[in-house]
């Protein structure tokens, strides 16, 4: 029985992935529309090789509306020079383009959700087919991925970098050894809610390091979330091999998310007031937060409490939340 072999990916490279030096281009994808019958999604890359050594991809607004990474990652394609790299540079500050250009979480052409999207398909919608490239064209140029992320218009998180446990210990290591070097304020051993048709698992399978961020929310980013993404690239590239020097050491607390425990979900609708602040410690009983019910006056708040013991990582950021909304994230400091 013959086996169809993939159709080639729609999207076309204005780089020459091969080529030394400094490019700047994009990745064009056709997107057929009312006002542009033959137009293109082009999303920007850049592309720096020198001599022999690495490949570092870096990935930014995976999620529209998180801004550390773009941040961080236009102004190292604008800085970075050919002269200063053993090996490759891959850079997509915006990766998924149409999401970043609205300020949305997903993509407004398809609602789609890049980073719930992978592996992809080459025939699919607008964000399948950016995950389809990503999974076949990009990734198995990689030796290490970093993919940013923050919290958003919905989450704020203390800033960390993170990695997952995985099956093979040594790549497990190598991973954590990278996020180790990129010094975040915090360093997660980090549990997914549902790890399914993320760039991180597409990456890990494939055997490479992979490191990801949450570097804060809200929908924004600060003078010290960019300061921290920044200077946690050069880090991981001083720890690829591919920029001279060693990476600059930094404080960081190691956390872990053990277990489902540490999710805290909405039951209801209404208007949320915390008892809490990001990086408060907790014990297991303790009001994280209250939820009011917005219908009429008079009727008791509903209490979420800790079913842990640990520090608040990550919270709601809008002041009204509905039922399944994710409430809060604990972690257990580590390094304590």
């Amino acid at each position: 029985m013959l086996t169809a072999s993939p159709r080639p990916s729609p999207v076309t490279p204005t780089v020459d992935f091969a080529a030394k030096g400094a490019q700047h281009g994009h990745l064009r994808l056709p997107y057929s529309r009312d006002d542009s019958a033959w137009g293109s999604v082009m999303i920007p890359v850049c592309v720096i090789a020198n001599g022999e050594g690495p490949t570092a991809l870096l990935t930014g607004a995976n999620h529209g509306d998180e801004y550390e990474g773009p941040a961080a990652l236009f102004e190292l394609a604008r800085t970075l020079k050919p002269e200063d790299v053993s090996g490759r540079v891959i850079i997509v500050p915006a990766l998924n383009y149409p999401a970043f250009r609205a300020g949305t979480r997903t993509s407004p052409i398809d609602r789609g959700n890049l980073n719930r999207s992978f592996p992809g398909r080459p025939d699919g919608t607008v964000t399948e087919k950016i995950a389809d490239f990503v999974t076949r064209h990009l990734v198995p140029l990689a030796d290490i991925v970093l993919d940013f992320h923050s919290g958003g218009k919905t989450l704020d998180f203390l800033p960390y970098a993170a990695a997952h446990a995985l099956p093979d210990k040594a790549q497990e290591e190598a991973c954590f050894a990278a996020v180790a070097a990129f010094a975040a304020p915090y360093s997660m051993r980090m549990l997914e809610i549902d790890a399914v048709g993320m760039l991180d698992t597409t990456v890990e399978e494939m055997g490479k390091v992979f490191v990801t961020t949450e570097l804060g929310g809200g929908g924004t980013a600060s003078a010290t979330s960019i300061g921290i993404a920044r200077r946690g690239t050069t880090n991981l590239l001083r720890h690829a091999g591919i920029l001279k020097g060693e990476p600059e050491a930094s404080p960081t607390r190691w956390l872990d998310m053990p277990s489902a425990d540490c999710f805290a979900f909405a039951g209801d609708d209404g208007l949320i007031a915390f008892a809490l602040d990001l990086g408060s410690t907790v014990r297991a009983g303790d009001i994280i937060a209250r939820v009011y019910p917005i219908g009429r006056t008079g009727e008791a708040p509903a209490e979420y409490r800790a079913a842990m013991d640990g520090v608040l990582a990550a919270r709601h950021v809008p002041g009204l939340i509905k039922a399944g909304d994710c409430l809060s994230v604990l972690a257990v400091v580590t390094d304590a």
